[in-house]
């Protein structure tokens, strides 16, 4: 397939590994910021073609591991109630909240939580189900946005009072400078996600790379996107160069998806968002304009819960592994206490969890 298989061809992954040990001279963290890609390194064993001097930290790029507790709280709160169905991608159904169980849970009490593919199903279930509110849990980061925001122009637009959201948006640039913001821990370099960057275009990261004082390279996701990325971003290392390389020209661009930007900019301003485990990062996360209230169901059903940060008291060290500070086999509960069949945090949860990603592909013999 054009464009596919030979990104994933051994020569070129052979040749771009030997590259990468002549090219590569000091110790370097790297750390990629999306699971499709820890996912893709652990199954095709990228790591082990690095030189030993240069490893991977696998970031908070997975949405579902970022979506705080109390959103969960939330959306198990609006699922319980008989007027209401919820919509969600199957990720999120597992993910567990601070004391209200998970969505699966909710369903089996007797929830209509429907489980869907893209947001604009919600738009058939509320014609279908004129008597009941129809919520979607729109979560994720720039990769989502666009959808999301449709669906709620849409609602408004054909006039589907029943239709709204309850968002938890992320935006990735800032993660990226809380994590530098503690520079014993901080990596050397990143990888950035490059659906994230077909919507949000590769010009902002090379200012985020000179702000942040770290190259960065765009990345796509077959074996080969990522050594060309890996490469790209310790030649700019070697170099002491705090610059962006794009490394997937092909599907990314220097000003991305200027009419999703825009239907996300019509939709949604930027605020400040929790992030499950990490506290509340400022102007991190996207929120529904004031002229998209009667889309917003944060409004359309308030909910009185506290800000604690779920991890402060769950055996799940989240944060240290989302922030890349714990690989998951080094937690004491990975693989024994902690499965993908009984969770104990959101990152052992989702499919692009880095703790899923490690126990799928790099599984830990349990005693």
């Amino acid at each position: 397939m054009k464009h596919l298989a030979e990104y994933s061809d051994p020569a070129a992954i052979r040749a771009l590994a030997a590259e990468i040990a002549r090219v590569s001279k000091r110790p370097a963290r790297i750390m990629e910021v999306c699971g499709g890609q820890t996912h893709a390194i652990l199954r095709h064993g990228l790591d082990t073609l690095l030189p030993p001097h240069v490893r991977f930290l696998h970031g908070p790029g997975c949405p579902v591991c970022v979506t705080p507790a109390t959103y969960l709280n939330h959306a198990i709160a609006i699922a319980r109630r008989p007027d209401a169905i919820v919509t969600t991608f199957g990720d999120l159904l597992r993910v567990p909240s601070e004391s209200s169980g998970d969505l699966f849970a909710a369903k089996a009490r007797g929830g209509d939580v429907r489980m869907v593919t893209s947001p604009l199903q919600a738009l058939a279930f509320a014609r279908e189900n004129p008597a009941k509110h129809v919520v979607h849990l729109a979560i994720g980061f720039e990769t989502t946005a666009p959808a999301n925001a449709m669906l709620a122009l849409l609602a408004k637009e054909r006039g589907l009072t029943n239709v709204s959201l309850l968002v938890s948006q992320f935006l990735v640039p800032p993660i990226l400078r809380a994590i530098c913001a503690e520079p014993a821990t901080a990596p050397d370099a990143f990888l950035a996600a490059g659906h994230v960057c077909a919507v949000a275009g590769a010009t902002p990261y090379a200012a985020l790379a000179r702000e942040l004082g770290r190259p960065i390279a765009i990345a796509g996701f077959e074996p080969a996107d990522i050594l060309l990325g890996v490469l790209e971003v310790l030649k700019l290392f070697e170099a002491g160069r705090a610059e962006m390389a794009n490394a997937y020209p092909r599907v990314v661009h220097p000003h991305g998806n200027p009419a999703a930007q825009h239907t996300i900019a019509a939709v949604f301003e930027v605020a400040d968002r929790e992030w499950r485990g990490l506290g509340v990062v400022p102007q991190s996360g996207l929120v529904l304009r004031p002229e998209f209230a009667a889309q917003d169901a944060a409004l359309r059903f308030p909910q009185k819960y506290s800000s604690c940060n779920y991890y402060t008291f769950s055996a799940c060290p989240a944060a240290a592994v989302l922030l890349g500070k714990l690989r998951p086999p080094d937690c004491p509960h990975f693989g024994t206490a902690c499965t993908p069949d009984h969770p104990l945090g959101a990152p052992m949860v989702s499919p692009e969890g880095p703790c899923a990603a490690f126990y799928l592909h790099r599984p830990t013999p349990t005693p």
